[in-house]
């Protein structure tokens, strides 16, 4: 495993970092057991993963807090999350705090290494720094967690705008933001900011269904040629990124898609989400390889440089678990 500060937090990560959401939730979204999901994130520590994402709305915390109940606690970098709105209302401080206190008590944890304020809309930034995070930052001063963080909701805001209302407020140490090879708009737009602040980065939505879903990818490019938003040479190609796939290069496009996104700079951890033994070897594997070839990562740049708004895919909501 390889290893990198997060930003100015002083906390040093694993590049590949394991995230306990999205479609997969460690397997619980396609019919893993909990204890299935729970070797899923001993495998990650075998393998040397010690960041591991999740949040409330995954109802997964519990999974993790059973997992790491006998890992050294400082072995382990913690990232979570509370929501600030939910169903277009806003929580008040308290709810947040209440979240944070709950967080804690599913993961096992008196502190949690990074807590996040989760999916801000664009118009709910001003409360968010306004309101929400003066009372946390009280609830940090306690002791219930190191570092402040802030996340997108990429299908809502493909232009990073929250992220970049939320930057110039200096509160936020950490930020999560959507990044893959054909939405590559926070590399201008948020990398910057974020590497001159001295902020954390985490990627998400480097794979997803895009590239994982076979044929997923051939009709979004056809698409996207029928809209003159990608060259016409593209149209009905079978493998519209099989230039990438050779001897040398990436192994297939997953493999590329966790490349491109590791090696461009200013980004700090890859997340990745899998229920599957196989795929969370495979994809720490490709997370650690080498870069891709610089003539085709400019090639990248050129074909979809422009896109936005591709392959932001959000899971289905997690209903809430029943209480007993």
């Amino acid at each position: 495993m390889e290893y990198t500060s997060l930003g100015n937090t002083g906390l040093r990560v694993s590049v590949a970092g394991l995230g306990c959401g999205g479609f997969s939730r460690l397997g619980q979204g396609t019919g893993s057991s909990g204890a299935e999901s729970i070797a899923i994130v001993r495998q990650a520590l075998d393998l040397g993963v010690n960041f591991i994402d999740t949040a409330a709305g995954y109802r997964t915390e519990s999974i993790v807090g059973q997992a790491l109940e006998d890992v050294d606690r400082d072995a382990v970098v913690l990232s979570t999350k509370g929501a600030v709105a939910e169903g277009g209302d806003r929580k008040s401080a308290a709810d947040v705090a209440t979240s944070l206190d709950q967080s804690l008590t599913n993961l096992r944890v008196d502190c949690i290494d990074v807590f996040h304020l989760h999916g801000v809309e664009v118009h709910d930034v001003d409360y968010a720094c306004d309101t929400i995070a003066p009372a946390l930052l009280r609830e940090r001063d306690k002791g219930k967690f190191r570092y402040l963080g802030i996340t997108e909701i990429p299908p809502h805001d493909p232009g990073h705008e929250s992220l970049m209302a939320a930057l110039p407020r200096d509160l936020f140490e950490v930020i999560m933001v959507a990044y893959h090879m054909l939405h590559q708009s926070a590399r201008h737009l948020v990398f910057p900011p974020a590497l001159e602040k001295g902020v954390g980065v985490l990627i998400m939505f480097a794979v997803r269904v895009l590239f994982s879903q076979p044929g997923r990818l051939q009709r979004i490019v056809g698409e996207l040629v029928e809209a003159e938003r990608l060259p016409p040479e593209l149209k009905g190609d079978p493998n519209p990124l099989g230039f990438l796939l050779h001897e040398g290069g990436a192994r297939s496009v997953i493999d590329a898609a966790y490349r491109y996104c590791r090696h461009t700079p200013g980004t700090d951890v890859v997340l990745f989400g899998t229920g599957n033994r196989d795929h969370l070897r495979s994809n720490i594997e490709s997370i650690l390889s080498p870069p891709l070839p610089p003539a085709q990562v400019r090639k990248m740049g050129a074909l979809f440089g422009a896109l936005t708004g591709v392959g932001l895919d959000l899971p289905a909501p997690v209903a809430p678990q029943a209480t007993k």
